[in-house]
């Protein structure tokens, strides 16, 4: 039996924080409740109450709710009024549309004298004759019955005739009581009747399953499960068809009935689709002889880019910009990459043989795509050697190195500065004799002069 639970309470109880011991209202219609247990103990202050459309048989488990004012168990189960005594403020009460019978059981909500409203529509007591002067007659206290208004000159004729009505329910009553007990019985026999059948269904099965069959269904697997297939279809469908054409009276057990049958079918479809799941054969990775392949199943964009700067691979896969994360899986191996991209597996081998443990996987805030960065296992330890090589042994190239191309640019700006090879020696005698930079300006001048008495001046130079 599907009962309350303190999780659905909780879950109902959204609007007060998800706390239930100061719950003031709460919505539990549509949950398929069999049972009605708990919310006097954890819900203690509760004022309004909806329990409609479900499957509750009977008012149970609310007495001590003191503080209830309306409850509405319309579209369930339930054939008797009762076990509502404690429920002192209740001033509106939704019976709509359940199997109430028994209509002298309304007597026991003579204590609750703060009840103004009460609907009974849809019940098999709205039948009975003298139904509505009964209830007027029996409960003093309702201004309300059915959405219509009960007025004084209509109480007053209904405790004239009291007695005779209440012969008269009372008959009704016996005479529904046995017609219930009918119902009983057939609903009774009618169930045998399901479990005898689904008892030689599940025989037929386990014999058509035999070795032989089993044998062919080998030999001949797709035409049989083509065939089977069909066969099964049209069997359901055949048996929905008697199912919902059926005659059966409006009963507590035909309703319960009708509602296991359609629960019975959901499980069975998903089932279906559970063994579908299983049944579906496992997309090929790796080969027998252990190549790996490539494999996009979730039909993404990519791209593959060599870095040759940063000595590693890039790839940049186009998942969807609102996925989730969490619904990504990256596995990196040394020649080939891993994406599940919700369940479904995108595999590319690399050109290269990368290094796992350096690789890092992030996501574009953008575009929301995948990139993945995959530094190369062999360039990273050829870079390391060269680096400390230069570092221990070629400290001295370098600084050769930087002085050549100081000179080459100094010969692409201006050659004739290379020409002069006594400059080094003017500032060495010069220091020598003591003199400062600004005297050396004028000697330098004649000393070019008398060092080249000869010169010839050539323009073309």
């Amino acid at each position: 039996l599907l009962s309350v639970t303190e999780d659905l309470v909780r879950r109902r109880a959204e609007h007060n924080n998800c706390e239930i011991f100061s719950l003031e209202e709460i919505s539990l219609h549509q949950q398929e409740i069999e049972k009605l247990e708990y919310l006097d103990k954890w819900c203690r202050d509760l004022k309004i109450l909806y329990l409609q459309n479900n499957l509750i048989p009977k008012i149970e488990n609310v007495g001590k709710l003191k503080k209830l004012e309306y409850l509405n168990v319309a579209l369930n189960n339930i054939e008797r009024v009762e076990n509502l005594e404690g429920c002192e403020e209740l001033k509106k009460l939704d019976l709509t549309a359940n199997f109430i019978g028994e209509l002298s059981s309304i007597e026991s909500l003579k204590y609750n004298i703060h009840l103004k409203e009460m609907f009974l529509v849809g019940n098999p007591c709205t039948e009975f004759e003298g139904y509505r002067q009964f209830v007027v007659a029996t409960l003093h206290q309702l201004k309300y019955l059915d959405s219509i208004e009960i007025k004084h000159s209509e109480r007053i004729q209904a405790l004239q005739n009291y007695s005779e009505v209440k012969q008269k329910i009372r008959e009704q009553e016996q005479a529904y009581f046995l017609r219930r007990a009918r119902e009983k019985e057939e609903a009774q026999r009618r169930m045998q009747e399901r479990k005898d059948k689904k008892q030689k269904q599940m025989e037929s099965k386990l014999g058509f399953d035999s070795p032989d069959s089993l044998q062919k269904k080998e030999n001949h697997q797709s035409e049989g499960e083509r065939e089977q297939e069909t066969q099964r279809t049209d069997e359901h469908d055949e048996e929905d068809r008697r199912f919902w054409e059926e005659p059966t009276p409006y009963t507590p057990e035909s309703r319960l009935e009708t509602h296991r049958y359609i629960e019975e079918k959901r499980r069975a479809k998903d089932n279906i689709r559970e063994t579908k799941k299983r049944e579906k054969p496992l997309q090929t990775l790796v080969t027998a002889e252990g190549k790996v392949l490539n494999v996009n199943a979730p039909k993404l964009h990519f791209s593959l880019k060599d870095d040759e700067e940063n000595n590693q691979i890039i790839l940049d896969l186009a998942v969807y910009r609102h996925l989730d994360t969490s619904l990504l899986d990256v596995d990196i191996q040394p020649t080939y990459i891993r994406v599940l991209v919700k369940g479904k597996t995108f595999q590319l081998v690399l050109p290269e043989e990368v290094k796992p443990d350096s690789s890092s996987a992030k996501r574009s805030q953008t575009t929301g795509h995948l990139v993945v960065s995959m530094p190369k296992a062999k360039e990273i330890i050829l870079a390391k050697q060269k680096v400390s090589a230069s570092i221990k042994h070629s400290d001295c190239s370098a600084l050769q190195k930087n002085a050549r191309s100081i000179q080459v640019e100094k010969l692409e700006v201006d050659p004739s500065k290379y020409s002069f090879p006594d400059v080094t020696k003017i500032i060495e005698e010069k220091e020598r004799i003591g003199q400062g930079p600004i005297k050396l300006q004028p000697e330098k001048v004649t000393d070019t002069k008398k060092s080249f008495v000869n010169f010839e001046n050539n323009e073309d130079v």
